[in-house]
């Protein structure tokens, strides 16, 4: 059983079933197919507006396309401290984007404090060439400790880069799980709020193999249609992805699906609140939770063949852990997980 991540589950039945009806008979290439043009759709509906996509492979690339495409000579994106786009992308922001670089602000539960950004753009003097200029700020949400911004924070910080120019760009590789615990539209999450650009997650919320790099502005699609095909991410049989990002979307799979992990995960948290051997380190807001393991907890989830990763942070805001010995896990639910995987985690914990 496992707690490690909602990338290790497979695709849900309505996306291998509509994988299966983009497999019968052919289909132009390169998107020029009836599946993409009804995930366009859903899209566009999605969002409330007519949207740029663009379907690629995973999220590194979705993250790392968007921000390049803001990129200027000297460019620099900024992100939190513990974000997946400094953290575990390997530098392919800069690699896309012609020597983009990378510059980290921190802020308490993996947010970007609004001051602490004001500052850092504040440090970076108009004209000065030796410290590059700022051209995008990049939010995740769900962040990296599994919690939410909502959409006045989504906006606050917006309204601060693009006082400097900045474009906005939002990792949304868990955005299904943030709308199900905001409440929120996706356009309050995004567009109204200022956002440019969102990297949005098909592959941990259900799907084999989908994500999409969605801009809000048209004008951008052009640019961001030749910087897809520069990285290798033109699929020629587009509708395979096309077709599990449209089963997601028909009828609100996708937000039921997250909402099941949410609500799985909540119960995890409690159980994990309840017991002497662990300890939150805070409340989760998603389907990922985060807590402090004594050594014995480890071991006996480790008996129990139940997977939880050891992990880190940087950030200086990060909780301490409660006693010495005590290691920070990440245990993330997923659309598969069950009341009795809950079960038995709350089994091997008391045993």
């Amino acid at each position: 059983m496992t707690f490690a991540s909602d990338n290790w589950v497979g695709a849900s039945d309505p996306v291998m079933a509509a994988l299966a009806e983009a497999n019968a008979g052919s289909a132009p290439a390169y998107g020029n197919d009836t599946f993409t043009g009804r995930a366009n759709d859903l899209l566009s509906a999605f969002f409330e507006r007519d949207v740029a996509a663009f379907f690629v492979a995973t999220g590194s690339a979705a993250n790392s396309l968007a921000v390049s495409t803001f990129s200027r000579p000297g460019g620099v994106a900024l992100c939190h401290e513990d974000a997946h786009l400094v953290r575990d992308e390997a530098g392919a922001a800069g690699l896309f984007g012609a020597g983009l670089a990378i510059d980290t602000v921190d802020g308490p539960g993996g947010r970007i404090d609004q001051d602490a950004l004001q500052a850092r753009l504040e440090s970076y003097r108009e004209g000065n060439v030796h410290q590059g200029r700022p051209v995008a700020l990049s939010l995740t949400n769900v962040n990296e400790f599994g919690l939410c911004y909502d959409p006045g924070t989504v906006a606050a910080l917006a309204s601060i880069a693009k006082r400097r120019g900045l474009a906005v760009h939002l990792d949304g590789a868990r955005f299904f799980n943030a709308l199900a615990h905001t409440g929120s539209s996706p356009a309050e999450l995004t567009w109204r709020a200022g956002v440019d650009a969102i990297s949005l997650g098909f592959t941990k919320t259900g799907a084999w193999c989908a994500e999409v790099l969605v801009f809000f502005d048209m004008a951008l699609r052009e640019d961001a249609a030749y910087r897809q095909k520069q990285a290798a991410q033109l699929f020629s049989k587009n509708r395979f992805v096309a077709a599990q990002v449209a089963a997601l979307l028909e009828g609100n799979h996708a937000l039921a699906l997250a909402s099941h992990a949410n609500t799985m995960a909540t119960e995890v948290a409690d159980i994990l609140a309840g017991c002497e051997e662990s300890a939150l380190a805070h409340r989760s807001q998603s389907n990922e939770v985060f807590a402090y393991l004594s050594a014995s907890a480890a071991r006996k989830l480790a008996a129990a063949k139940i997977t939880a990763h050891p992990w880190s942070v940087r950030s200086a805001h990060a909780p301490k852990p409660p006693q010495e010995g005590w290691t920070l896990h990440r245990l993330v639910a997923s659309y598969r997980t069950s009341p009795d995987d809950v079960q038995a985690l709350r089994q091997a914990l008391a045993d």
